[in-house]
């Protein structure tokens, strides 16, 4: 038995395991996992904490080239553009990996709306549902189009990821969310419609969520392709739901406040996950990633659900009424 620690444990059960590269391996016998003797993260020679780092620099907001002059300045490290991107290719689907299974605890209450954004001079529609709740994001959808099927499509994820359907779905008042709703959740739902100065039933959240977001693509000066902008979207929403702490929330996560025990609180933590599917490495050639095809089917119940629309309140200005 050595003295050394456990990296990723902090179990002193641990044995010399041969060597890497000349790099002292060792092995715990607590959580059956290989570790080196210095900083570094396996077939990588930057530290761990820099490659961290990176990672959490770019989903709070900066560009890679920008991280790339961060690493320079804070280690007198320059590693290259492609270098970055291949980082957080491989510790994005870490996470990715890392989040799956989990069931958060939300209400009854989901607000949903969509945004667009422009992906290689074409628009593209990003929709979002989360929880009024908790503020956690329960289904993301891309698609080039506002149709029936990709409403439907973000409702059953979300019901899929919730284990559960909501009591009450708050939207704008797009044509699409009517059928859509109804085809994923039958009578089951109240849809509610919101009207732009309404102050009851109101997408604030979720548009606060939109501004996030778009103030995260301008960074990147546009999401050049589909494939990037599948990706981004991917492991930025792990991000948002699990590493990022809301202030609206007391400083918790929304994964937190849902009452799910992720066992990771920032991305030095996620590069030390032992991911349970192969991890690819390499770049999509642009073009043959294609959006999913999003389907209609039929609907649950012949009974409609039930739609509530609710006038805005205005609230008259004193001077007025002189």
């Amino acid at each position: 038995m050595s003295s050394r620690l456990c990296k990723l444990c902090d179990s002193g059960n641990t044995i010399k395991y041969g060597k890497y590269k000349g790099t002292q391996l060792y092995y715990c016998r607590d959580c059956k996992r290989k570790f080196k003797a210095d900083d570094t993260l396996f077939h990588m020679k930057t530290p761990a904490n820099q490659v961290s780092s990176a990672l959490s620099m770019y989903y709070e907001g900066m560009s890679i080239k920008a991280v790339q002059r961060q690493l320079q300045q804070d280690h007198v490290n320059r590693p290259s553009t492609a270098t970055i991107y291949e980082w957080i290719q491989k510790y994005t689907q870490y996470a990715i990996d890392s989040a799956r299974g989990y069931h958060p605890k939300v209400g009854d209450r989901w607000i949903a709306d969509e945004t667009v954004l422009e992906i290689d001079g074409q628009n593209a529609w990003f929709w979002d549902i989360m929880d009024e709740k908790t503020r956690f994001l329960l289904a993301s959808h891309v698609s080039l189009s506002r149709t029936t099927g990709d409403a439907q499509s973000l409702m059953e994820k979300a019901a899929q990821r919730a284990g559960k359907v909501p009591k009450i779905v708050v939207t704008d008042k797009l044509q699409a969310y009517l059928d859509g709703i109804e085809l994923a959740f039958g009578a089951d739902t109240e849809h509610r419609q919101s009207s732009p100065f309404a102050v009851a039933d109101d997408t604030q959240k979720i548009e606060r969520f939109h501004g996030t977001l778009k103030a995260r693509t301008k960074v990147m000066r546009g999401l050049k392709n589909i494939e990037s902008a599948l990706e981004f979207t991917d492991g930025w929403l792990v991000h948002y739901n699990y590493l990022r702490p809301h202030e609206a929330l007391g400083d918790k996560t929304p994964a937190e406040v849902a009452g799910v025990d992720y066992p990771y609180k920032n991305w030095a933590d996620i590069t030390r996950h032992q991911p349970s599917v192969k991890i690819i490495i390499g770049h999509t050639p642009r073009g043959t990633a294609r959006l999913p095809q999003t389907r209609v089917s039929k609907a649950r119940r012949r009974r409609r659900v039930k739609v509530t629309t609710r006038p805005p309140k205005i609230t008259p200005s004193l001077g007025r009424l002189r």
